[in-house]
């Protein structure tokens, strides 16, 4: 493999860190109760932190080339708008920094303060075309708005004008959600099986069918989304989703299926499983596959990361689309950015 580019690779500000532990309780993000960031925070509380030497030492240890830059969950999705606006355009401004330090081992993904949907659309088109960012992350819901809610329209319709790839992360259920499903255990297993456990996949998966129903992709379809976690587990069921069409009539451009395969790219986030590799290549092909490792949540040191890459059931050509081509063509078409 000429080199292996990884979507998925998370950082934090100790300005957005902050305001995380601020945030009203109806608005603070589970995770961040047990995501603690800063020094003496311990792995991967000081990773989070790091785009520098470090950050370097574990990517060469992975085998990682390249990574794609972003804030971790929950973003700055659960603040108030005056909050929010500011901490984003601060972490891009990071992110940029990083990249324009180390560009040929960093690119950026942008932090969009979704409060604000105009002030988000402004800031993905200055992030894309100001600071040479190849997209953003988006970590579903803003407060009790599903990401499909018409309010967030700008934001579609700017990634869909810029040819901007859209990462579409988890974040955690809603309040109701968690105490209804996943309470009751003790924190600990309530947190995970609430987050990275299961909860947070059939959120994110449910935000991504939720933009397919909607007609998100009908009204804008040149936009392009990636999810990891080898589909959120709704890539899984696309079978019987498909009867939806068959019980009802959607009013849809497309069967369902192809908005899977046309509109949405895959990662595994760091699950190194070569039966999911093998079935999501089923059901979308090598061409929507990419690369992620979950930097720093999932550990895939001393060369796991390239090694599951290298050992894998593939040809030479579907290991570099993988690893860096599927990438590389999904951003081609991206604006090139203007000069200060």
């Amino acid at each position: 493999m000429r080199k292996i580019i990884a979507l998925e690779e998370h950082l934090a500000t100790p300005r957005i860190a902050d305001a995380w532990k601020e945030a009203p309780d109806a608005e603070r993000d589970g995770y961040t109760q047990f995501t603690k960031v800063g020094k003496g925070a311990g792995a991967p509380g000081e990773r989070l932190l790091d785009l520098g030497a470090g950050r370097l030492a574990d990517m060469d240890d992975q085998g990682i080339d390249l990574q794609v830059l972003s804030v971790t969950t929950p973003g700055v999705q659960n603040l108030t708008p005056d909050v929010a606006v500011p901490l984003a355009r601060e972490a891009n401004d990071a992110i940029a920094a990083a990249v324009r330090s180390h560009p040929d081992r960093f690119e950026g993904f942008a932090t969009l303060p979704t409060p604000d949907p105009a002030a988000a659309a402004e800031e993905l088109d200055r992030a894309v075309t100001r600071l040479g960012f190849s997209g953003a992350m988006l970590l579903g819901r803003t407060g009790a708005k599903n990401i499909d809610h018409p309010d967030f329209e700008p934001i579609w319709a700017t990634a869909a004008r810029l040819r901007a790839p859209i990462y579409l992360h988890p974040q955690m259920p809603v309040p109701a959600v968690r105490d209804a499903y996943y309470s009751g255990i003790d924190p600990i297993t309530d947190f995970l099986l609430g987050g990275p456990g299961i909860g947070w996949h059939y959120e994110t998966g449910v935000q991504l069918l939720r933009l397919i129903l909607s007609g998100t992709f009908d009204r804008h379809p040149h936009l392009q989304l990636i999810i990891g976690h080898w589909g959120e587990v709704v890539l899984f069921y696309t079978e019987r989703l498909a009867k939806m069409q068959q019980w009802k009539q959607l009013s849809l451009d497309r069967p369902l299926i192809d908005y899977f395969r046309s509109n949405v790219s895959y990662t595994g986030s760091g699950d190194l499983s070569d039966r999911y590799l093998r079935w999501t290549i089923d059901v979308v092909g090598v061409e929507r596959i990419m690369y992620a490792t979950d930097y720093p949540f999932v550990d895939t040191g001393a060369g796991q990361a390239r090694r599951f890459l290298e050992n894998a059931n593939l040809t030479d050509t579907e290991r570099n689309a993988i690893a860096h081509g599927n990438w590389e063509r999904l951003t081609a078409h991206l604006p090139a950015p203007a000069r200060p």
